[in-house]
């Protein structure tokens, strides 16, 4: 692992926790660097962080409150 790939994964919460959930990343990741991305990527699928779960995330919420808001009348 280098360096730049242990400072990232220090400043981002969502990296560290998943790192301690899933530590068989730490051996992946100190014997190829490369697969830095593939993790970056599995942490995204993991804790939703995409821009399509944003805004499913959004929509669902908007859809609750429509249903209260009918619900209410």
């Amino acid at each position: 692992m280098t360096l730049e790939q242990q400072f990232k994964i220090k400043n981002n919460p969502y990296f560290q926790r998943y790192l301690r959930e899933h530590s068989y990343w730490y051996k992946y990741l100190n014997r190829n660097p490369t697969y830095f991305e593939s993790f970056a990527e599995e942490v995204k699928d993991a804790y939703k962080l995409r821009p399509s779960d944003k805004v499913n995330r959004i929509l669902d919420t908007l859809e609750v409150l429509q249903t209260l808001m009918s619900t209410m009348q």
